[in-house]
């Protein structure tokens, strides 16, 4: 299963892969009784020192492999995941065990997951976000050693530190690979054409069939969710992209309860602004999120945002001018397009904010009630 995304970068692709039709037959009578093992490991060295053997010794058990299988042509994919709890969740891409992307996503008919003692079973998927690409998957635990990972925060992360990954890429089960967090904050395509900020990029080497393992730090603590590959030729080279841990344990938080996620929506498209921009459009400030294009009808619409109307060029980039600039949601600054991103993550649907502008360089603030994320993102 392998979805490319292309990007002005190069090209995108999560990295899954397709792989044949797994059957499975029982045989150990059902009145033989199952019990549950789980083990709980203790973390690494506290000097934080990185020992890649002794992550692969300690989290390496904590690693399984997905099968997901579709009706039709399509036949089935493969991907990483890992257990998360002693009741048998795990956590993997929503990618891996989904179909179609937007409006169109949907299940995948069956999903399997195989340990690495020898264990496949069948696992129930509970839930998945299209827009941080995370599912969560139930397995019954009887009869099952479960070794959970420890989730980290992104809070500790900085750019140069060490990292591993482990996963199955090309279907070469529990492989490691390591490298350094390359950088922070990236915006990553999603499964509805929405970005999802704040991704870690590393160097460890992310291929398919690694999407939905575990990135890991010095004390083996989970970092994000492996999940995609920028390359010009459709394979790993040497830039992955990771799906940050706090990004999953909100995303986990909501499948646990509804099975869904739902997210925030403003509606508008923005463009970072810098000094030379401020300059030559006379903004009034030299950071913000210019507003470039509004949704007909959407929260901003209806607040009374406004979007640029004339056509322009700069630095060889098209621009829209005239549009409003958004320096402030409540008390969150807002200096990025990214900016604005993050400071609606902690929002919910429905919710009424502060939207604080500047339009024709005046200060101005407007309250804005939030809608439901669209699983497309409408296009301007």
């Amino acid at each position: 299963m392998r979805r490319l995304l292309a990007l002005a970068a190069g090209l995108v692709v999560l990295a899954s892969a397709g792989c044949g039709d797994e059957k499975t037959t029982t045989t150990v009578a059902d009145t033989v009784a199952r019990t549950t093992r789980v083990e709980v490991v203790k973390g690494a060295d506290p000097t934080g020192a990185f020992d890649p053997q002794a992550i692969y010794r300690r989290d390496s058990d904590g690693v399984v492999t997905l099968l997901a299988a579709d009706s039709g042509d399509s036949g089935g994919g493969l991907g990483s995941g890992f257990v998360v709890s002693d009741s048998g969740e795990v956590v993997t891409n929503a990618h891996v065990v989904t179909t179609g992307e937007g409006a169109t996503i949907r299940k995948a008919r069956a999903v399997f997951v195989r340990f690495g003692d020898g264990n496949q079973v069948n696992g129930k998927i509970i839930g998945f976000d299209p827009f941080s690409d995370v599912a969560l998957v139930k397995v019954d635990p009887a009869g099952l050693t479960l070794r959970p990972l420890a989730l980290g925060s992104v809070d500790d992360v900085a750019v140069g530190e060490p990292v591993a990954a482990i996963g199955s890429p090309f279907g070469e089960e529990r492989s490691l690979s390591v490298g350094v967090i390359s950088a922070l904050d990236r915006s990553i395509q999603s499964l509805t054409g929405f970005s999802t900020s704040g991704a870690i990029q590393t160097d460890a080497a992310i291929n398919s069939g690694n999407s939905g393992g575990p990135l890991l730090d010095a004390r083996g603590r989970v970092l994000g969710i492996n999940s995609q590959i920028r390359s010009s030729s459709g394979t790993g080279s040497g830039v992955g992209f990771a799906v940050p841990v706090d990004v999953v344990k909100r995303s986990l938080a909501q499948l646990r309860e509804t099975g869904s996620v739902k997210y925030p929506y403003l509606g508008v498209s923005t463009l970072g602004v810098y000094p030379q921009l401020n300059e030559r459009f006379k903004l009034g400030a030299a950071r913000g999120a210019w507003v470039q294009i509004i949704v007909p009808g959407g929260p901003a619409d209806r607040a009374g945002l406004r979007a640029g109307t004339e056509r322009a060029t700069f630095q060889e980039q098209p621009w829209r001018d005239g549009g409003d600039v958004i320096v402030k949601v409540d008390d969150v600054a807002v200096r990025t397009d990214a900016d604005l991103a993050r400071a609606l993550d902690d929002k919910t649907p429905g919710q009424t904010v502060q939207i604080a502008i500047l339009r024709d360089g005046k200060p101005r603030t407007l309250p804005v009630r939030l809608g439901t994320r669209p699983l497309q993102s409408p296009r301007g």
